[in-house]
């Protein structure tokens, strides 16, 4: 008895091993960015500890130590908004600053735990809470500057009115980036597409992984991420709305029976959704002879899938209809190349020299 061997699980269903996915490029890169913004705060604390306390730099010069005295004179003395009114250094809102800074992201971190713990059916209601989730980081950025401004002793009044005047300033200059963020409002009230829609934007073909307020981000099927700015996202074909057809042409030999093909070929199809429901909902079709070739009848097959799944059940398709031609007997045609070898003409001897017939 035959058994067919079983198909390879695909990327949606296939559960990641936890053994092997440790150390994965992804998780790699995102160790290496973690670690960098680690190091690049603690060497940025460390370089204000020095310059408000030229005295911890006990391994420079005389000369190089004079130098950091007269910067920490010149700078942190006069214009340093955390000093006390005698002079001294207000370590009480340095504290409060970064109690402030650790509470904005624990909050942070606590509102994405539950935003993921969120599990939406539709993705409209998905895509609302990555905008969401976008809006609550920018607000508590905001949020952390201007609070960490008014601890460091600026006026919270000003500092508003400064960035009204900033943010006036800034739209003059930053036309596309007010352009991108209105284009990514648009997209969201019209529904024009959702996360996890397959879509296909100036020739690139992929599912959208977010909807930022500035950007989308698209995966092809090769996990590659294209970034594209929500403005410039003009003409797109939303390829999720309505079910796609995967095209599959097979060929037989002319000297094949045509009418038992077909009749093989039908019988199987109508097998499919009981053996792969999750690709086909419905059984394909059969549509008949597409093309006559010089060797070879094409007949063409068509398949109702979902995008998501058109590749892999186009594999399927062509897979089941090699073996169930293989099985009724019916030939594939295959490029043949016939080497002809023409009769060569017997070579008459060459005549002797004189000289050689004397001797």
């Amino acid at each position: 008895m035959n058994h067919e061997p079983p198909l390879p699980p695909t990327g949606r269903g296939q559960e990641r091993n936890p053994i092997m996915s440790k150390n994965t490029p992804a998780e790699k890169k995102q160790q290496k960015k973690s670690t960098a913004r680690i190091v690049g705060i603690a060497v940025i604390l460390l370089i204000l500890l020095c310059l408000n306390a030229p005295n911890l730099l006990f391994f420079l010069k005389p000369e190089q130590k004079e130098a950091v005295k007269l910067f920490h004179e010149t700078y942190f003395t006069k214009y340093a908004p955390v000093r006390t009114a005698e002079g001294g250094f207000d370590w009480l809102r340095i504290v409060s600053l970064l109690f402030m800074i650790a509470a904005c992201w624990a909050v942070y971190r606590i509102v994405m735990w539950i935003l993921s713990k969120i599990k939406l059916k539709s993705r409209h209601a998905e895509t609302i809470k990555g905008l969401v989730a976008n809006l609550i980081r920018y607000g508590i950025v905001i949020f952390a500057i201007i609070y960490g401004l008014n601890l460091l002793g600026a006026d919270i009044l000003t500092v508003i009115a400064s960035l009204g005047i900033l943010a006036l300033i800034i739209g003059f200059g930053a036309q596309s980036l007010i352009e991108d963020i209105f284009a990514g409002l648009f997209i969201l009230f019209e529904g024009r597409f959702y996360v996890g829609d397959i879509i296909s934007v100036d020739g690139f073909r992929g599912e959208v992984k977010s909807i930022g307020i500035v950007s989308t981000q698209i995966a092809d099927a090769g996990g590659n991420i294209r970034i594209i700015n929500n403005s410039d996202i003009r003409v797109l074909t939303n390829l999720s709305e309505v079910s796609s057809v995967a095209v599959s042409i097979v060929s037989i030999a002319y000297g094949a029976d045509l009418l038992k093909a077909e009749k093989v070929i039908t019988e199987m199809l109508q097998t499919l959704p009981q053996r792969y429901p999750q690709y086909y909902p419905v059984p394909p079709r059969y549509v008949g002879v597409e093309t006559l070739n010089e060797s070879s009848v094409d007949l063409k097959v068509i398949a109702d899938v979902q995008e998501s799944n058109i590749y892999m059940a186009r594999r399927i398709l062509n897979r089941e209809l090699k073996l169930c031609l293989d099985a009724g007997g019916i030939e594939i045609p295959f490029p043949q190349v016939v080497v002809w070898q023409g009769k060569e003409t017997p070579k008459e001897p060459a005549p002797a020299a004189p000289g050689d017939a004397q001797e």
